[in-house]
């Protein structure tokens, strides 16, 4: 039976459309909605280019998936056990021991008779999950193949297998290895395609579960293995979408297809305007037909990423800024310690040891960063190897922020100098950002290093010749404004102004009057996504300095990030995290507002810090660190802060207190062994060790996985009869910073650790307020 054309459209009418639409919907509403979706099916009929997402969906599966209950799961009956299920389920577990031995004898053996592959199929049919059942098969395939030359014999074997695999897919649909199995087969291209078979086949299987994504994964690869256009494949996602309003995984291939599309500029495609706007407008009446829905929502979430962001990757921010002056001992223009003029030099404590960070702050997630695409001009890093790197926690290549540290040699400062560094970012196709796009917006920026001729005078530099308080005391005295508050030197904003930001003001203006009016005050899914139509507003605004509007979309999105905390608890966590980014975002925008914050701290007998205070905020999370590069000191105690992640771009940062923060393991401060500054550190009052199980610790590998430097400290630590497997995240931690001052009072930790501590850390002069070395 010739299976169905999956691209083939049937006329719709307007009745026919009004059948989708939710009964329970406002009649003007349903018909306006069902008016939108009948020119969307109109205009696909009539050419190649692709078109935006209509929701609709059947009345019948939205009642039932909506009101499920738990004896369903996807729309699928769960049957009850019955007495005699045991006794089948012992016997079906007999049965599949004794095969599992025998496909692991012939497998071993390299037994590829006809009798050992009914074996191996026996037990696919019975546990399609069965890896090694396939792998056993793949090698058989390719064995039995060298014997054969016919072509018809080839595809008779490649049949079978293809068999194999539609009888597991019957047993389990979801099959990773059976889906992975029929893919690997048409990769060998051993005959041609049977395309109709194929999509006939998951054509089968969609109607079973519109959502399963194995075979939406499976489509997207045979689309492109057979050449299918991505025009006619989006108009499929319309399809399903009609077919049911809740489908995640056609929106999902929608997305990318769209993407895909804009990208390769295709027919009809080169309006990125256009077509999302088209997107939004379609969208929009899909939720106001049935708000309560949340796979609409979704993708209105999906569209907005995409059209609130620039579309190309830019550098926004960089240490040092542009025209710094950069020295161990900045110059005063007053004898008078409370005089710091906006034109001296800053103090980079770094500079000790002969090391300057250079960091890059982009918009977005980029790699590709080398020596060819971005060049530094300079005597002091003449003959030096550069090596970028990402400062992203992961290490998936994309980071935000990346860093070359610059090291300077005895020779030059052997007298009194001035060097100039030059950073030069040209477009380059090579630094590219998670979506593709490449960085088209060149950026150059000069500072200079001040090098002085007194060793000895940089040597007595002893910022911790007692232990740093926090407390406001005579030991630290806060004296004027920061000489380096300056996170817009490289004129970001002028530059990232383009002129498709007016449409998109425009746009995200007409959804938020849009979403204002929703009448169901109290849905989440509407409220997170009025909060991020406002953020994506207060964005544009920041770029143009519109900064009274700014604070009240701000003010606005934070009052809504609240009503969320109360409406939708379970996830509380996630809210507070916006929430913070929204706080952190209006505390540091403008250097008026942000000066409030900061001062200079001084200590005798040591050069100045910047210093910012943001304590007592409740901060979840941190965000907007590309504009506190140039921070010293960073005190953030009695918040509620899980985790520092966005810390690592702070290469100036040299004290830090996140005290009295629910820091539960110190996996979770991993950022910070990527600070080379970094000398002192108080995590007085968190969680650590608080937990008996603290399934945090394993988001980092366990010791047994990682290398041969690792092991060195693991090998120390058990000289001093230090259980490893107890404390391995505080080794790795421990062994990766060069403290000088840890304050850990308050958390539950015992002795033992504190000899990890002490071992791990040369260093480290002050313990809990004791000088320990």
């Amino acid at each position: 039976m010739e299976p169905p054309n999956p691209f083939s459209l049937e006329p719709f009418s307007l009745h026919h459309l009004l059948l989708l639409v939710p009964s329970g919907s406002h009649g003007a509403r349903r018909l306006r909605f069902a008016c939108v979706v009948c020119q969307l099916f109109t205009r696909s009929r009539s050419s190649l280019v692709g078109q935006p997402f209509a929701a609709a969906r059947d009345p019948t599966p939205r009642d039932l998936s909506r009101h499920r209950s738990r004896n369903e799961m996807h729309g699928q009956p769960r049957r009850p056990k019955k007495p005699e299920d045991g006794a089948a389920a012992a016997a079906k577990a007999a049965k599949l021991r004794e095969l599992q031995g025998q496909v692991l004898h012939n497998h071993h053996t390299s037994t590829y008779t006809e009798e050992a592959l009914g074996l191996s199929f026996k037990l696919l049919e019975i546990n399609p999950e069965a890896y090694t059942a396939w792998n056993y098969r793949k090698l058989a395939l390719q064995h039995n193949l060298k014997e054969l030359s016919d072509p018809e014999a080839i595809k008779s074997s490649v049949d079978n297998e293809l068999r194999v695999v539609e009888a597991a897919l019957r047993a389990n649909p979801k099959s990773y290895g059976a889906w992975y199995h029929r893919k690997w087969l048409l990769n060998q291209k051993l005959t041609p395609v049977d395309s109709k078979r194929e999509f006939g086949l998951l054509d089968k299987l969609l109607k079973v579960d519109a959502r399963n994504f194995h075979g939406w994964n499976y489509r997207r690869f045979l689309a492109k293995f057979t050449g299918v256009p991505e025009e006619d494949e989006l108009k499929y996602t319309m399809v399903k979408i009609c077919d049911n309003f809740s489908n995640y995984s056609a929106w999902h291939n929608r997305s990318i297809l769209l993407s895909n599309l804009l990208i390769q500029q295709s027919k009809g495609f080169e309006s990125k305007q256009k077509i999302f706007k088209e997107e939004f407008d379609l969208v929009t009446q899909a939720l106001f037909t049935d708000p309560s829905d949340q796979s609409g929502w979704f993708y209105h979430l999906w569209l907005l990423a995409q059209t609130s962001s620039p579309e190309n990757p830019q550098l926004i921010a960089s240490w040092p800024c542009n025209d710094a002056k950069l020295s161990l001992f900045p110059i005063r223009k007053s004898d008078d310690l409370n005089m710091v003029s906006s034109s001296s030099s800053i103090c980079c404590y770094s500079l000790k040891d002969r090391i300057i960070p250079i960091v890059l702050y982009f918009d977005e997630p980029v790699k590709g960063l080398n020596p060819s695409n971005v060049k530094l001009n300079s005597e002091l890093v003449i003959g030096k190897d550069i090596q970028w790197r990402p400062l992203s926690v992961t290490d998936s290549g994309h980071s935000n922020c990346w860093v070359t540290y610059l090291e300077i040699t005895d020779k030059k400062c052997s007298s009194s100098q001035q060097f100039s560094v030059e950073v030069c970012i040209p477009c380059s196709d090579d630094i590219v950002s998670r979506s593709g796009s490449h960085c088209n917006c060149p950026v150059h920026f000069i500072f200079t290093i001040e090098l002085s001729n007194n060793d000895d005078k940089a040597h007595d530099i002893d910022l911790f010749h007692e232990p740093i308080s926090w407390s406001c005391s005579e030991s630290i005295r806060s004296d004027g404004n920061p000489s380096c508050v300056a996170f817009d030197q490289l004129n970001i904003r002028k530059t990232v102004v383009q002129e498709n930001s007016k449409w998109h003001l425009e746009g995200l203006s007409d959804q938020i009057d849009l979403f204002r009016e929703l009448p169901d005050e109290n849905s989440k899914f509407a409220k997170l996504t009025l909060a991020r139509l406002l953020l994506a507003c207060a964005a544009i605004k920041s770029r143009g300095n519109s900064l009274i509007e700014r604070k009240g979309y701000c003010d606005e999105a934070l009052g809504l990030f609240s009503d969320l905390i109360n409406l939708d608890p379970s996830h509380k966590r996630y809210y507070e995290d916006e929430r913070s980014l929204v706080l952190m975002d209006q505390l540091t925008c403008s250097t008026q507002t942000f000066a409030k914050y900061c001062s200079v701290q001084l200590k005798s007998n040591s050069a100045p810090l910047n210093h910012v205070q943001l304590c007592r905020l409740s901060l979840t999370r941190i965000g907007f660190t590309e504009r506190m590069l140039w921070v010293q000191m960073l005190d953030l105690s009695h918040n509620s802060l899980r985790s520092v992640e966005g810390l690592e771009a702070l290469q100036q940062l040299v004290c830090l207190n996140i005290s009295n923060n629910q820091i539960s393991s110190f996996t979770s401060l991993e950022p910070l062994t990527k600070i080379i500054s970094l000398k002192a550190l108080d995590l007085s009052f968190n969680q650590i060790g608080a937990h008996p199980i603290d399934t945090t610790r394993y988001i980092c590998s366990s010791p047994f996985s990682h290398k041969v430097q690792s092991c060195e400290a693991f090998e120390e630590c058990r000289k001093k009869n230090v259980d490893v497997e107890d404390f391995w995240d505080a080794i790795l931690f421990f062994k990766s910073v060069n403290l000088v001052q840890l304050d850990i009072k308050g958390n539950a930790v015992n002795d033992k650790f504190r000899t990890v501590v002490t071992t791990l850390s040369p260093s480290l002069k002050w313990l809990d307020g004791t000088c320990v070395h």
